[in-house]
């Protein structure tokens, strides 16, 4: 409990820093972005009153954005690319090869917090297809049957 209040104090200095700057909202989410990992909805209700704004607006920008989550990722996240060149050479095949093996869907984190799924688009790395990115770390030319040992590499 303690340590939430500290995060809102966080977010308070963020919010005075910015609020009376034009596009404050911007800079203000990516702060608490930093401070929470993620923009949950209590988070969202408390910017859009401090800002004098309306939680739609708040929300608006917070899903549009990408770079905004609504709940916490993992410690890694795994991108799989869903672009033409990595999915005509079978990216869907990695995608539900990473869900199986972590068991959860496309969006949802692990119960033990180590990872995240998402589907991306063009990671710009056609040239390798199929990709997935865990974190940083970009992984080309998949096949499925690659897939538990990279994982297994992260689990350790």
């Amino acid at each position: 409990m303690a340590e939430q209040k500290e995060k809102f104090a966080e977010l308070q200095k963020a919010i005075d820093e910015h609020k009376d700057q034009k596009g404050a909202l911007m800079p203000v989410l990516q702060a608490a972005q930093g401070i929470f990992g993620c923009v949950p909805m209590d988070v969202q209700e408390y910017i859009a009153d401090a800002l004098g704004t309306t939680l739609s607006d708040v929300y608006g920008v917070a899903t549009f954005y990408s770079q905004f989550s609504l709940q916490p990722k993992g410690r890694y996240v795994v991108g799989v690319c869903m672009g033409t060149a990595c999915y005509v050479r079978g990216a869907q095949k990695v995608l539900d090869r990473v869900q199986k093996e972590l068991g959860v869907d496309v969006g949802a984190t692990t119960a033990d917090g180590l990872f995240t799924i998402q589907a991306t688009r063009c990671l710009g790395a056609c040239g390798l297809a199929p990709v997935m990115m865990i974190n940083d770390e970009v992984f080309g030319r998949l096949t499925e049957d690659e897939i538990p040992g990279i994982l297994e590499k992260f689990k350790a």
